[in-house]
């Protein structure tokens, strides 16, 4: 095959990605801001409710 012809589809295929990387990077630019909060409130809640399982039970007055 003719080295040009390797080199027309080496620019093609660096174009291509090229584009795709500022897809994504426009893609986490846009990302929904309150997905970070629900993440953040999510953890804290898993956090908590392990340290209320883990919690040892207090004494009990008879």
């Amino acid at each position: 095959m003719n080295p040009e012809s390797y080199l027309a589809a080496h620019h093609l295929h660096a174009a291509d990605l090229r584009a795709e990387a500022d897809a994504h990077r426009l893609a986490l630019a846009a990302k929904h801001p309150s997905q970070d909060l629900r993440t953040r409130v999510g953890w804290t809640l898993v956090e908590l409710g392990l340290r209320l399982a883990s919690a040892p039970p207090s004494p009990r007055i008879a």
